[in-house]
């Protein structure tokens, strides 16, 4: 295994901003549909697009659900043939432009709900403020993770855990020196193939090939 996977991956995924604009443009959607159905603002997607800010990997499933596609759809992901994983060798991804480095530790089979990931938070990182459906769990496993839940803000240390609704903004930060690993389990769908998750919405263009009449749905 490389010894800078973060880097390594990185540098094989594509500029995740430019996909999304064009898969929403495939769709017919405008930003403000796009960011009702996702849960997010006009302005946050808006920057994503251009490649100017990163959404976290749980932001980009909300956005993936939203356009109809997996998150392998933007990012290049490592494919499990079981649910057993080794330490020491799982293999290690990023999105493009994050500094945080991802270990998969879930598999999908048909009917699972959780996604489980082993995160490497650099020092300095700070995520988005989101809210989706679901639930997550955090456990830290190393380091230190602030975060925020509703007006409520707490330090988890190592060994500490946390387990809350995912319809209640939340965000996070590492505000040490020092990388933290945080153990996430949640039921948001990261990695469904199109087959195992309903069409949340179609495009403009088949509605006009079925001579039907778009209208917009809610996830």
């Amino acid at each position: 295994m490389s010894s800078a996977p973060g880097k390594s991956a990185a540098s094989a995924q594509p500029k995740i901003g430019a996909l999304i604009r064009a898969r929403r443009r495939q769709l017919q959607m405008t930003l403000q549909e796009l960011c009702d159905a996702a849960g997010i603002s006009v302005g946050y997607l808006s920057q994503v697009e251009r490649d100017h800010a990163t959404p976290s990997l749980g932001t980009l499933a909300q956005i993936a659900r939203s356009l109809d596609v997996g998150v392998d759809y933007f990012i290049a992901t490592p494919s499990m043939e079981d649910g057993l994983t080794r330490a020491g060798e799982r293999n290690r991804f990023s999105v493009d432009g994050s500094s945080i480095v991802y270990e998969r530790i879930a598999a999908d089979f048909t009917g699972n709900v959780l996604s489980s990931f082993v995160l490497h938070v650099p020092p300095g990182y700070r995520s988005e403020t989101v809210s989706h459906e679901g639930e997550e769990i955090l456990y830290l496993l190393d380091g230190s993770i602030t975060q925020r839940l509703d007006d409520e803000e707490m330090v988890l240390l190592a060994g500490d855990s946390l387990h809350f609704r995912g319809n209640r903004p939340h965000s996070w930060s590492n505000d040490t020196k020092e990388t933290a690993r945080l153990l996430w389990t949640g039921t948001l769908p990261m990695f469904r193939s199109r087959a195992e998750r309903p069409a949340l919405r179609s495009s403009r263009a088949d509605e006009k090939i079925k001579g039907t009449k778009f209208k917009k749905e809610r996830p």
